[in-house]
């Protein structure tokens, strides 16, 4: 009998995908069934995911991998990016849109918390690094909203890949690898943190119960499961964090490596084993997030190809067309001195629109010349971006080395940047080491690696060296 299909649904913040694993005989082969584009959206109260959008359209694409897969469908998992949520109604629905993490509530609420308590000292707390986009200060940001906005800290929520579960299994859970990404877990229980919400004026009882990744939460309910083949289909949660699953994707040891997880963010960092929350590790901005392995993922976030596609969204809105991979080869042959680089962590690169504009002026802040926005210089836009964020790059490995003074000897690179290959060639160049190219869409690997690894495990915990396997059977199978 033919070992039954697995679903993937991968939320991205540019496009959503479900992916497909199938089984050839022993071969496993994974096929991308459908793809979402997705982007935040302005509303008349601030920027918001569309979730009744990609609701619609993961249910579409859970119906076309039913109809390719007769053998049936054994499990479906999602990962997601972290730090956004959705509150719940007593009925289960959506009391709102989620709120995108790029909205600007947040400002106010992250200056209320560190008058609350010192950033460095909720830092050691937690491990996480407190940026405004963290769920700790969204969720301060729903009750100082002011009414009618203000929303009562004890209405139930769930993060926005648990919500999808939550949508496929009427189970609510937080699984770890993300709700450690939220400001409100306590580094050394690996649970909710009771007194950082009570600090912040927080619910504790509005937080779902925390589970790890690889936790069956039961079978999938509602209309999908009147399907023929998702009789009996399980609902897992993998590691839910987008860049947690990615790493799990990753069958190379990382023992003396690091990752360059790169896309609409980069992620740059190697696995720990014991939290780092120095003064050094918090000056450098790095961050303590859960593993699918139980270890802790030990890195940086780095603005990273938002930047290049806001300026593209900037230049299609004025008939300025360019696709990415042509971008980068006209960007290989531009001349530009390399030691003219932007800060890609600036506050104005963080936000949306008028891109090249927010980049021209940050040129100027730095004493460099602009770069005049007209057809023909958009390459030279690209070649910018590529060599300040090698450039940060660099800067990320060189201070993860001193922090943990840990000797690196390779890079392990997934994600996006794996076929951009000018990038890659800046990034060996100004780190002086080795690029290993991995798999362009991890998260899905080590989605699917995790799901396996939970069948097998059948109820137990799930081992590292179980995942690892798991992703070395599946990495380079398709996609």
């Amino acid at each position: 009998m033919q070992e039954r299909a697995r679903i993937a649904i991968d939320l991205g913040a540019e496009s959503c995908r479900v992916s497909l694993l199938r089984w050839q005989g022993s071969q496993p082969a994974i096929e991308v069934i459908h793809r979402i584009p997705n982007g935040p959206v302005h509303r008349a109260d601030g920027l918001h995911w569309p979730i009744e959008s990609i609701l619609f359209g993961l249910e579409e694409g859970m119906r076309k991998a039913a109809a390719v897969a007769p053998e049936g469908i054994a499990s479906i998992a999602v990962d997601c990016w972290s730090v956004d949520y959705v509150r719940l109604l007593p009925d289960g629905s959506l009391l709102r849109e989620p709120f995108c993490y790029r909205d600007e509530r947040t400002v106010a609420s992250k200056e209320k918390a560190d008058g609350i308590i010192a950033p460095l000292d909720l830092y050691a707390r937690t491990g996480t690094h407190p940026q405004r986009i963290n769920t700790v200060y969204q969720l301060m940001a729903d009750e100082a909203a002011g009414p009618p906005a203000s929303i009562d800290p004890a209405v139930p929520w769930a993060m926005l890949p648990e919500y999808v579960l939550y949508w496929l299994s009427g189970q609510r859970v937080a699984e770890y690898t993300n709700a450690s990404h939220t400001g409100l877990v306590s580094l050394k229980t690996g649970d909710w943190d009771a007194e950082v919400f009570r600090l912040f004026g927080l619910s504790l009882s509005s937080a779902p119960k925390m589970v790890r990744a690889g936790t069956v939460l039961g079978p999938l309910r509602g209309p999908l499961a009147e399907l023929g083949a998702f009789r009996n289909t399980q609902i897992v949660a993998p590691a839910t964090h987008d860049t947690a699953s990615a790493i799990a994707g990753i069958a190379a040891s990382l023992d003396v490596g690091a990752y360059i997880s790169s896309g609409t963010w980069s992620l740059v960092g190697t696995l720990t084993r014991i939290p780092c929350t120095t003064q050094r590790a918090f000056d450098a901005g790095y961050t303590n997030i859960g593993a699918a392995t139980g270890e802790l993922l030990f890195h940086a976030l780095i603005n990273s190809m938002w930047v290049l596609k806001q300026c593209m969204n900037a230049w299609d809105a004025e008939g300025r067309k360019w696709v990415i991979e042509d971008l980068v080869l006209r960007a290989a042959d531009c001349d530009r001195n390399s030691k003219e680089v932007l800060d890609m962590d600036a506050p104005s690169l963080m936000l949306d629109t008028g891109m090249p504009g927010r980049i021209n002026a940050e040129m100027v802040r730095l004493g460099f010349e602009t770069i005049p926005d007209v057809a023909g210089n958009e390459p030279a836009f690209a070649r910018l971006i590529f060599e300040s964020l090698a450039a940060r790059y660099a800067s990320a490995i060189a201070n993860l080395e001193k922090t943990l003074g840990r000797r690196l000897e390779r890079i392990h690179m997934i994600g996006g940047a794996t076929r951009n290959k000018l990038l890659i060639k800046m990034t060996e160049r100004r780190t002086g080491l080795p690029v290993e190219i991995g798999e362009c869409e991890s998260a899905t690997v080590g989605n699917f690696a995790i799901q396996l690894a939970a069948s097998d495990a059948g109820g137990a915990a799930i081992t590292p060296q179980a995942i690892r396997e798991q992703a070395k059977r599946l990495c380079g199978c398709g996609m």
